[in-house]
C-alpha cells in the first residue's frame, strides 16, 4: 500500500503550488531553491532528467530543511530506494508502474503515480494510492477532462495533482477544485534562467506565480 500522509499534502494544500525543474549541474541546485524561497515558493519537484538530478537533491536536502523536497521522474524502483536515502520528502512519476510504486512503499516514500486515464487511476488505487499526478494536464483534456474523469471515484476521496501545460493564466481553474490540493508549475523556473543563473528573474517568477495563488 503507498500512502501519502495527511500532514503532507495539508502543507502541499497550503502552498498551492510546486515548482518543478531539472538540473543540468547539481551546483544550480541550491540557488535554484533559495531563489524559489526568496520568491514565497517552498514546495518542489526536482525531476531526475539529467545525470545532476540525484546529486542535486542530496545538496537540497543537506543545505536546505526548509524545503519541501519532491522528486519527480521516479522510473524504476532503485531510483525510488535512492531518492529516499537521499532525504526526499515525496515522490512523483509521469506514469503508473506498479514495481515503483510498491518500492516506494517499501522504503515509505510517499509517492504519486501519473495518470492520464481511468484505467491508470483504477491501478493506481488498487495500490494503494490516494494522491496522483493528473499529466500530461492540458493536453489530456484539461479540467474538464480531469473533471469527468475523476466523477465515478469521487466517494474515494483521490486527489490530484495536475502539472503540463500549466500557467498564471489557468492555474486557478485546476486549485479551485475540491480534489486539487496543489498544482505542479513546471514553467516557473525556466531553463534558459538557469543556464545564465539568472536567481533574480526565478525569484521574480516564483512571487508573481505567489501572487496568483491568494486569489483562489
Amino acid at each position: 500500500m503507498s500512502s501519502f500522509p495527511e500532514t503532507l499534502l495539508n502543507r502541499l494544500r497550503k502552498s498551492g503550488v510546486v515548482a518543478g525543474f531539472f538540473v543540468d549541474q547539481a551546483s544550480q541546485a541550491v540557488p535554484l531553491c533559495r531563489a524559489l524561497l526568496a520568491g514565497g515558493i517552498d514546495s518542489i519537484e526536482l525531476m531526475l532528467r539529467s545525470s545532476a538530478g540525484m546529486d542535486g537533491v542530496r545538496a537540497i536536502a543537506a543545505e536546505l530543511p526548509q524545503i519541501l523536497l519532491g522528486v519527480g521522474t521516479i522510473l524504476t524502483p532503485e531510483q525510488a530506494r535512492e531518492v529516499k536515502a537521499a532525504g526526499a520528502a515525496f515522490g512523483v512519476a509521469p506514469g503508473m508502474n506498479p514495481r515503483v510504486i510498491r518500492a516506494a512503499a517499501e522504503v515509505g516514500l510517499p509517492f504519486a503515480p501519473g495518470i492520464a486515464t481511468p484505467s491508470d487511476l483504477e491501478g493506481a488505487i488498487e495500490l494503494g494510492c490516494r494522491f496522483v499526478k493528473f499529466f500530461p494536464a492540458e493536453a489530456a483534456g484539461g479540467i474538464a477532462y480531469l473533471r469527468s474523469m475523476s466523477a465515478p471515484y469521487k466517494h474515494l476521496g483521490i486527489q490530484y495533482f495536475p502539472l503540463g501545460g500549466l500557467s498564471n493564466k489557468n492555474m486557478l481553474e485546476y486549485l479551485k477544485e475540491p480534489n486539487v490540493p496543489t498544482i505542479g508549475g513546471s514553467w516557473i523556473v525556466k531553463p534558459e534562467l538557469v543556464a545564465k543563473a539568472d536567481w533574480a528573474g526565478i525569484t521574480t517568477s516564483a512571487a508573481a506565480v505567489v501572487q496568483a495563488v491568494k486569489q483562489r
